[in-house]
């Protein structure tokens, strides 16, 4: 059975490859990307420390939790976790919550080790957990930058370009955020306006972000719009995904913890992402750092759990180090990766997913930011991520999204994806007819061997220019920024809009104007 098997799979894999090639003859002048599909990362993680060093940072992070604590600003979520089993301290500046190791630990038991994101399109949900990994375009970003305009505050026109290319693009499976902040739209209204964007131009699984009650409940009301799915349906099948980031060194803000509570009465997935970078907002070892990520995610855990028992939670990881003359964020680093390898170990002693960066500190499409974004995609693979953000597009440390950058990055990640296919073959696959058939001193490019496999036999890329060096300038010698600029202009060219049911699309637009019309998230944080 085993070996029926791996054949199907191998079979299957050369299929997906074979219908883009079709696909290609049709229309030669289409985008060359591999076929939309889940990825499996078979890959044996690198484990940095041993089990262990590992055990030791965890001991340490519940050490902290019992002596020191967290300080969680909300009085909901504050009494939320009371009930739970969790205790209050005072302190000279204001009230701290402290966590009993075994209640810990118990709250982490409760979180599942994976679960299933589900989008409108059910090709399009994706699994969170186990071997499974899925790629999420970048996400928050200030600013725009392209080599036509130059660098720009975000906006509504480009928001939607990123949108559009995130559903044109195969190797994307999940929006993680605004991929850059359309800051031309009303800050009340903006999660409306930008969720409904997400929804009538992919149907790709999407992000709302956890900014106050209202803002994050009109988002859960919103992804079960765009299922066309009942409240109950809805509260078993995670439909959303936010990601919660701790104040560190050591707090939990009220935004925050009222979208990890409303996000787990409602069943959806919930990222708890520590902004420890080590050397600023935490220690400057990196053991240290990790001991503060570990202890600020794991109360993010407790109250997701406090909330509903079960709450599907992901690990974040963001871990990494800054420039000590500077102060400002380096990514792709060798600390990056270390602490991101071992920050998988982590995830899997506490048995949850794992969100990763693809990140970088350049502030062009250069060949600084493509090396630390290797790296960083490097430190992914072998972590073990199952939730990977900024997968394309990212530059400056996050503040600026990058359309070149984007196409860059695809080719990266399709790359990754074409390395993690099937590895199974069969006896013909050896060649050993081909070889004999051609004896010493000849050549494959003409064989039967060769003919029959030679549109599926490489990975095909998006940028890499093969040309010899002569024909290579004959042709303009395009830079690949250049190049790069001319791919993510053909693909919005050739983007088509999703399907999208009438009555979905009449009942999104209800709601947003209703919400519009009532003000707004007015009342939450702005």
């Amino acid at each position: 059975m085993a070996e029926n098997s791996t054949s199907s799979r191998r079979r299957s894999s050369s299929r997906r490859r074979g219908s883009q090639t079709s696909d290609r003859a049709q229309n030669p002048s289409a985008i060359q990307q591999l076929a939309y599909r889940h990825i499996h990362n078979w890959i044996s993680p690198i484990e940095p420390v041993s089990p262990d060093a590992v055990d030791r940072i965890h001991q340490a992070a519940l050490k902290l939790l019992e002596e020191v604590g967290m300080e969680v600003l909300g009085q909901s979520a504050r009494t939320c976790l009371l009930s739970a089993g969790a205790e209050m301290h005072p302190i000279a500046d204001g009230v701290r919550m402290r966590f009993d190791r075994d209640f810990v630990e118990q709250m982490v038991k409760l979180a599942p080790a994976e679960f299933i994101l589900h989008a409108r399109n059910p090709e399009h949900s994706v699994q969170i957990g186990g071997q499974a990994m899925v790629f999420s375009p970048v996400s928050s970003a200030p600013n725009a930058q392209d080599l036509d305009d130059g660098r720009r505050q975000g906006n509504i026109v480009d928001f939607r370009n990123f949108v559009r290319l995130g559903q044109s693009l195969n190797c994307i499976h999940v929006f993680g955020g605004y991929p850059v902040e359309p800051a031309d739209r009303d800050v009340k209204t903006r999660h409306l306006d930008s969720i409904a964007d997400f929804i009538k131009l992919s149907d790709k699984p999407f992000h709302a972000y956890s900014l106050g009650y209202q803002r994050i409940t009109d988002g859960i009301e919103l992804a079960r719009l765009n299922r066309g799915i009942s409240h109950e349906q809805l509260h078993e099948e995670a439909s959303l995904i936010t990601i919660i980031n701790t104040n560190s060194p050591l707090k939990l803000d009220d935004p925050m913890g009222v979208g990890i509570m409303e996000m787990a009465k409602a069943g959806q997935a919930i990222c708890i992402t520590p902004f420890t970078l080590s050397g600023a907002m935490a220690p400057v070892t990196i053991p240290g750092a990790l001991v503060q990520q570990h202890a600020e995610f794991m109360v993010g855990l407790c109250l997701a759990q406090a909330a509903r028992p079960g709450a599907k939670v992901i690990y974040g990881s963001f871990t990494s180090n800054v420039d000590m003359k500077s102060g400002a964020p380096a990514f792709g680093t060798p600390e990056y990766v270390r602490a991101t390898q071992i920050s998988g170990q982590l995830a899997r002693k506490l048995g949850v997913p794992l969100r990763t960066s693809n990140a970088n500190a350049g502030n062009f499409p250069d060949a600084q930011a493509a090396w630390e974004s290797e790296m960083s995609l490097w430190a992914v693979m072998t972590a073990r991520t199952n939730f990977v953000m900024h997968a394309a597009g990212w530059l400056e440390g996050g503040l600026s999204a990058s359309f070149e950058k984007m196409m860059i990055d695809a080719d990266l990640l399709q790359m990754k994806m074409a390395y993690l296919e099937a590895t199974d073959f069969d006896e013909a696959d050896l060649g050993l007819d081909a070889i004999a058939d051609v004896g010493p001193g000849g050549h494959f490019f003409g064989t039967a061997h060769t003919m029959e496999r030679y549109e599926n036999a490489f990975y095909q890329p998006l940028l890499s220019d093969w040309r010899n060096f002569e024909t290579w300038t004959e042709g303009g010698a395009p830079q690949t920024h250049v190049h790069a600029n001319a791919l993510w202009k053909k693909l919005l060219n050739e983007y088509q809009p999703p399907s999208l049911d009438p009555s979905v699309a009449e009942a999104v637009d209800a709601f947003v104007a209703r919400r519009t019309e009532e003000g707004g998230a007015k009342l939450d944080l702005i």
